[in-house]
């Protein structure tokens, strides 16, 4: 994450102190002491070019070198993931001590326990990586952890390590199949293998038994609401209902819909986080009633299966992860030569969706190069938010409130593809 991005995470966090590896230090380096005071950044470890900052044992001072233990909170704020929202801004989801627990424990329906050896590859920064190593410890399941995502180097150790269950997002799984089907290794030790946290393609499930000789089943899970639903028992969005979970899919007035009929997934149980981090000691948009309403849209089967069907709020989910086009946008905006911009996600078979836009161009910008609007979204944007498609129109499509028709955007876009206009650009920026 850049500083540009991190400041307002950090101003809406309202830090207390930073205890962190010397060597991040530089991402929160120039953060303003008014949000991250000068007097309370700590390294754990190795010294940093800042005065500063101070070594933690420092923290230790007034207690002879020892820490204090003191009896926790299970249900404080125990663990703060940040996650994008429908309105352009992260959220910080919080969860404590006792939500993290159940939500480990919750593995168990995932067919994880002590038997099974894990490749956990998932960022730590995520639930997915977060929960799956919690579970581990929480079901004595041994794991081999990986410093970052890297397709042969994890099929190399399933194959040394004699790996047997592995979670991951959908395009991990598709960079797998491909380094695998470039280079087998014996991975016949495997026996579960589930992809969570977007839309799993058809045809990625279809391939995967034929190189890793079992089935990649699929399944919904969310940072706030770990442990509802396990994978589903046959190819497609499908997930089935944990015994004894409290699921309903109701409508936009709450009330359950019936079985067949599409609503919205809301849940409720000891896994389901507090609500959104507003500050120390404040929290905003808790469970209602102890329900939790995802914005997710699904529909359940004869069987009592659920089936994912949309989500409620256009958000692109680009190999895993969920930007916000309002984000985009609002940051495109400030550029000098954009007039009005619209951002949508376009399908693609690898990553799920692109990131895509078209621009209106300000009056007084008689030539631009879309190349000079792309650099400025990459200061301020990470890599995979910074649009892989830009177009330059004469208008961006609205409805008669002033929202953006991104229906027609999608169409638009589509229309651009097929023809060479001169004021097409595909992006190839950091990726």
């Amino acid at each position: 994450m850049k500083a540009a991005e991190l400041k307002p995470l950090l101003q809406r966090l309202r830090p207390t102190l930073y205890i962190g590896q010397a060597t991040l230090y530089s991402q929160v380096a120039s953060i303003d002491p008014l949000i991250l005071p000068a007097n309370r950044r700590f390294a754990v470890d190795g010294s940093v070019n800042d005065p500063r900052v101070q070594p933690w044992t420092r923290l230790f001072a007034a207690t002879n070198g020892k820490p204090v233990r003191v009896a926790p909170d299970v249900d404080a704020p125990a663990v703060l993931l940040a996650t994008s929202g429908t309105t352009g801004e992260p959220k910080f989801v919080i969860h404590t001590l006792a939500t993290l627990s159940e939500a480990a424990q919750s593995f168990e329906h995932w067919d994880l326990d002590s038997d099974q050896i894990t490749a956990l590859f998932c960022p730590m920064v995520h639930g997915s990586g977060l929960f799956t190593m919690l579970a581990c410890i929480r079901l004595g399941a041994p794991f081999v952890l990986f410093e970052r995502f890297d397709p042969d180097a994890i099929l190399d150790a399933i194959e040394r390590h004699r790996c047997t269950w592995v979670l991951g997002l959908p395009f991990m799984f598709g960079a797998l199949l491909k380094h695998q089907r470039a280079r087998a290794r014996n991975v016949d030790s495997l026996r579960t293998c589930v992809a969570g946290g977007d839309v799993c393609p058809s045809q990625l499930q279809d391939q995967f038994p034929s190189f890793f000789g079992l089935p990649l089943r699929s399944f919904w899970v969310s940072t706030e609401a770990c442990g509802s639903l396990t994978y589903g028992l046959q190819p497609g969005p499908v997930s089935r209902i944990v015994p004894g979970a409290q699921v309903r899919l109701v409508d936009d007035n709450h009330r359950p819909v019936p079985r067949g009929e599409v609503g919205e997934l809301v849940v409720c149980g000891p896994h389901v986080t507090i609500g959104y981090w507003a500050g120390p000691g404040e929290i905003k948009d808790a469970p209602m009633d102890g329900w939790f309403y995802t914005g997710d849209l699904m529909r359940q089967d004869a069987k009592g299966d659920l089936w994912f069907v949309s989500r409620k709020k256009q958000l692109i989910v680009r190999g895993g992860s969920k930007i916000s086009p309002v984000e985009i946008e609002r940051v495109l905006m400030i550029h000098p030569a954009v007039r009005d911009i619209a951002v949508v996600g376009v399908p693609d078979p690898d990553l799920g969706q692109r990131v895509a836009g078209l621009v209106q161009l300000a009056p007084s910008a008689e030539c631009v190069n879309l190349n000079e609007i792309l650099a400025f979204a990459t200061e301020r944007l990470a890599d995979y938010k910074v649009p892989e498609t830009l177009k330059i129109v004469n208008k961006i499509p609205r409805n008669t409130l002033g929202k953006i028709d991104r229906q027609s955007l999608l169409t638009m876009i589509s229309g651009c593809e097929s023809q060479d206009t001169g004021l097409f650009l595909r992006a190839t920026v950091g990726r």
